[in-house]
């Protein structure tokens, strides 16, 4: 028990937001000018040396021929460029803290059909890997629970806010299906191959079985609200709640799915029940059945980008290659890293992709409208726009490239300051005393000073 208080206290010190009183700046709202910049708007091609002004939460104004408003705080940004936040599209990002520590853990829950379950319930605004990612330039992520068939409902949020009501992004939340595989889950899998078949035929009848009931349900609740009467009320059944949405349509389902022969799988099971808002997330296999999934007009989240190669008998570079040619299929693709702690990579996954034949502009659309348009959100991000949320930032050179510097983060209008455990550390010890306090009376170190031994 004593162990267990002292790492909840650990945890809770690590991840404290700033205060006044430590000496951290904190994040600031107001209207800024953006001067004299390379401004990537993404949707509307490249405006050189323009200024983009921000107010508030929006971007009220952008281009050569800008007047400065007499508030504004202005930034210089000559030789510098704008674009708009990244947006990975598939993380669990604030919904783990240390992979090791379980009780830092809350992606899963009991059982394999939670549709109720919702992430953003768990999301962890003060968590210590969410200023190492916006330092980055990824200003959006969907955080995503992963458990059972039905895992749950993954959250689009906003890498700032105080609470994680404050941070979802337009409302959006997406429902997850891990769909079932039908070969083996790994090396450590022993089952006999009929024992996989098995499992995976009583896992499609589980699913068939969840719609016909959800549709039920989506019946009996409609004839109740067209004629509200108490006797025919459907009963409280939170899974099948949850479940309305996706059944009308309006919330996306999102398909979490690797192997071809599981995508093929997929493609069958989703033209049997007539889901029209459909979506692929992982779809490493992808490539292989580009033009099925093309045809079927599902959009894909595509990652790991670094990644290995599924087969051994693939080439090195398939992981790699797996987006373009999707995109060359003519599916529409945007990124997802899938990490928890590394989602900072965002940018350099794209990077590796736009190198492998998917193009540095189309890598770039794939982490910033692409994703937007594909949760619904593209009047708000993706984009520099007037009128959309300001969410941006300003880097030295091109963001997919190693060696760029992110100077400036705005997220909702506010600027971020540019500080995580990551630059905490590097400034703590880039001015180290390397020398050793001794206790009185201690043996001398018997190494001389400068020397490579020591």
């Amino acid at each position: 028990m004593h162990l267990l208080l002292t790492l909840l206290l650990t945890l809770g010190l690590m991840a404290a937001p700033a205060t006044p009183g430590d000496g951290l700046p904190k994040a600031r709202q107001g209207t800024f000018a953006l001067t004299n910049a390379r401004i990537v708007t993404v949707t509307h091609g490249v405006i050189e040396n323009g200024t983009l002004i921000i107010r508030n939460d929006r971007i009220v104004a952008l281009g050569t021929d800008v007047k400065i408003p007499p508030d504004a705080e202005v930034i210089d940004c000559a030789g510098l460029h704008i674009y708009p936040g990244l947006i990975d599209s598939g993380t669990q990002l604030g919904l783990a803290e240390i992979g090791s520590v379980a009780e830092t853990r809350d992606y899963a829950e009991l059982g394999e059909l939670t549709p109720h379950v919702q992430a953003l319930t768990a999301v962890n605004p003060n968590s210590v890997l969410i200023p190492v990612t916006r330092v980055n330039g990824v200003t959006t992520v969907l955080t995503e629970p992963s458990s059972g068939l039905l895992s749950g409902q993954a959250a689009l949020i906003n890498l700032h806010g105080y609470t994680p009501e404050q941070m979802l992004l337009a409302g959006r939340e997406v429902m997850v299906l891990e769909f079932p595989t039908t070969g083996r889950r790994g090396r450590w899998d022993r089952r006999s191959d009929e024992d996989i078949k098995k499992a995976a035929e009583k896992a499609i009848k589980t699913l068939d079985e969840t719609w016909e009931r959800a549709r039920l349900y989506a019946r009996i609740d409609s004839a109740y609200q067209a004629s509200p009467d108490k006797s025919r009320k459907p009963a409280y059944v939170p899974e099948m709640i949850a479940m309305l949405p996706v059944i009308r349509g309006t919330m996306p389902l999102m398909i979490k799915v690797d192997a071809a022969r599981d995508i093929e799988k997929a493609l069958e099971w989703v033209a049997k029940q007539q889901i029209e808002n459909v979506i692929f997330s992982g779809v490493a296999e992808g490539w292989r059945v580009a033009d099925q999934i093309a045809e079927a007009g599902i959009p894909c989240l595509v990652g790991p980008v670094l990644s290995i190669p599924t087969r051994e008998s693939d080439r090195y570079d398939k992981a790699y290659a797996n987006a373009a040619l999707l995109k060359k299929a003519g599916v529409t693709i945007a990124l997802r890293t899938g990490e928890t702690e590394n989602v900072r990579n965002l940018p350099y996954h794209a990077g590796f992709a736009a190198a492998y034949g998917l193009g540095t502009e189309e890598a770039l659309r794939a982490v910033t409208i692409v994703p937007a348009q594909i949760f619904g959100v593209a009047d708000e991000v993706g984009s520099l726009e007037v009128g959309k949320k300001a969410n941006l930032f300003v880097t030295d050179g091109d963001p997919l490239e190693t060696k760029t510097q992110v100077l400036h983060v705005f997220i909702d209008g506010y600027q971020i300051p540019m500080v995580s455990r990551h630059t905490r550390l590097y400034d703590e010890f880039l001015e180290r005393n390397p020398g050793l306090v001794k206790h009185p009376g201690a043996t001398p170190d018997p190494t001389p000073a400068g020397s490579d031994d020591r």
